[in-house]
């Protein structure tokens, strides 16, 4: 495959070529050598990376500041807890004390390789902690790590309600799995028995994102942030006392997959009582971040949905209309469980169902809109993901992705198979569903999935509207095009790829190109008999799931970029759109 190079971000790439990383803020509390820059990976071509990237990056690094200044000041103004009972319990303030240090955690930016994003840098919450940049949502789809520019090859999930997820578990009855984080459910859990606790344990070791060798080095630099007495009050005296190697600032400066370190997890040389000590803290972080995100902060239940079963709103004629839709003929609440029964559909000729009408009776009052199932959607492939590209050495020696275009997501089914891309399957019984799974990606809860910075109060065009991107390879950019796709998938199939659709159709209107992954597709949709004034509608409902109605969502209004303008949201990001005919020259 012949290598594009971008030239429109030239200037901008050399004038951030060499980045200082400022040690004196007061999260951190160390003062050693900065360290070195590494050249920018940028292997992308036209339309890839955004032309806005290094000044939206710069963005969201301030955003992140801002709300990790205030989780100091909120840390500030904990009471101690006392220590009582018999099992200990951190009585009256223990609760605030974990969920303040789990923010603290994820707003932190000195816990990446390079000390420049934080995990919130893909997660903010005026965007449902989910991807914050506007033009990446419209362009690259995963977000560029701490080493400018690798990135990975999905979006960026929320994690509103993501810590409700069970352990990952086969249900050998339904023939199904269930529970897990991350798309393709490889947080099982298994081990500290929280998948989401096991999710945030992820990201700060991926190398294309926040890029760290070593899973101490996290420990390390918590050993140095301003707020370790917080950690050692919640999690024991102590916690953070390793006898950290001289040369450890070094190793955890360098890029995770430098050839240096020889694909060795374990380039800091711990003694075994210390690489015990270290493993520990470093469960107590991702257990940290879980309580955060699980907290009334995070997953706050303070929908229009919420005080519609509290009685305390009253839905609009057209949201009622996308309720019912919802859970009637549009078949959403099968796998994104409202708390009620759900209407099989599609009506006759092609199902059963007389008349497609829930009369179910509510059974929950905090429905978390999703079955914790995994499904194949029938997605096209993304030509636009910034993981096709990266085939080539970056400055260390890694190569992010060796297959190019040729790589194909299949999701749970790569993780069962402990595949590239993936990460180790613990449960070598569940290794035989790998090919009944191929394709099947995580059914998110639809909680929050409209959720926009309040000066852009809509996803959909013509706006003003925030930019996000939908399911896990960002193909879809409206909820208007998310609605249609499950709408008219089998109603407008195309056997072309992406950015090759026949000509008088229009793509994402009346043109699906065929599927990434062909197998185990989910039936259940594709040929809904919806009509567009009844999926405008479902869009509508939809939008009253989004956090922040009874009470404001807790840092929401530090979006500081622009709202976008014009178009429709039925060809949204369409001219964004990269032919995938383009990957092979």
């Amino acid at each position: 495959m012949r290598q594009f190079r971008l030239t429109a971000l030239a200037a901008t790439c050399a004038a951030i070529a060499v980045v200082t990383f400022i040690y004196n803020r007061n999260v951190y509390g160390q003062s050693e050598a900065v360290p070195a820059s590494t050249p920018i990976y940028n292997p992308y071509p036209p339309g890839v990376l955004p032309s806005d990237i290094a000044s939206e990056i710069q963005r969201v690094r301030r955003e992140e500041n801002k709300v990790e200044e205030k989780a100091i000041d909120e840390w500030n103004a904990l009471t101690p807890p006392t220590v009582t009972g018999n099992p200990p319990i951190q009585q009256n303030t223990g609760t605030a004390a974990v969920e303040t240090l789990g923010k603290l955690l994820n707003f932190d930016e000195h816990i990446s390789v390079k000390q420049n994003i934080a995990c919130s840098f893909c997660h903010m919450p005026y965007a449902g902690y989910s991807g914050p940049i506007p033009s990446v949502n419209l362009s690259m789809v995963a977000y560029p790590g701490s080493v400018h520019y690798r990135a990975g090859k999905r979006t960026a999930q929320r994690y509103t309600y993501a810590p409700f997820f069970p352990v990952l578990q086969y249900n050998a009855v339904q023939g199904a799995f269930f529970g897990g984080n991350f798309w393709d459910s490889r947080a099982t859990g298994y081990l500290i028995r929280s998948a989401d606790a096991e999710q945030a344990q992820f990201p700060p070791v991926d190398p294309l994102e926040m890029g760290m060798p070593d899973t101490a080095c996290i420990v390390y630099r918590l050993s140095k942030a301003k707020y370790r007495p917080l950690f050692e009050q919640v999690w024991g005296a102590g916690s953070l006392d390793i006898n950290w190697p001289a040369n450890t600032e070094q190793i955890c400066s360098t890029p995770n997959g430098a050839s240096q370190f020889g694909g060795s997890a374990t380039p800091v040389h711990l003694s075994p009582e210390d690489r015990t000590r270290s493993n520990t803290a470093y469960n107590e972080w991702g257990l940290s971040i879980d309580a955060f995100e699980q907290s009334a902060a995070v997953s706050a239940f303070s929908s229009k949905f919420d005080a519609y079963l509290k009685g305390n709103y009253v839905m609009t004629a057209d949201e009622m209309a996308g309720y019912n839709l919802f859970r009637g003929k549009g078949n959403c609440n099968s796998c994104h469980l409202d708390g009620r029964s759900t209407a099989p559909t599609p009506p006759p000729p092609d199902g059963t169902s007389p008349n497609s009408e829930d009369t179910g009776v509510a059974a929950s009052t905090a429905p978390l809109f999703t079955c914790f199932g995994s499904a194949n959607l029938g997605l096209p492939k993304n030509a636009a993901v910034a993981f096709y590209y990266e085939t080539t050495p970056d400055a260390v020696g890694l190569t992010p992705n060796p297959e190019g275009y040729d790589y194909t997501d299949y999701g749970l089914g790569t993780f069962l198979r402990s595949g590239f891309g993936s990460a180790p399957n613990p449960n070598s019984t569940w290794t035989k569903y790998a090919s009944v799974s191929d394709g099947k990606m995580q059914t998110s809860t639809a909680r929050n999935v409209a959720l926009t910075p309040r000066k852009c109060p809509t996803t959909e065009a013509p706006g003003p509207y925030f930019q996000k991107e939908f399911f896990h390879n960002g193909y879809i950019k409206s909820l208007k095009q998310l609605v249609h796709f499950y709408n008219t998938r089998d109603v407008y199939p195309f056997d072309v790829e992406s950015g090759n659709c026949p000509k008088g159709t229009v793509e994402k209107v009346t043109c699906w190109p065929r599927p990434e992954v062909p197998q185990n597709m989910d039936m259940t949709i594709g040929q809904l008999h919806l009509t567009d004034q009844e999926e405008n509608q479902i869009v509508k409902f939809l939008e009253t799931l989004s956090d922040g109605y009874t009470t404001p969502f807790p840092d929401a209004d530090v979006y500081a970029g622009a709202c976008m303008t014009g178009g429709d949201a039925s060809t949204q990001g369409n001219s964004s759109i990269i032919p995938a005919v383009l990957t092979r020259h």
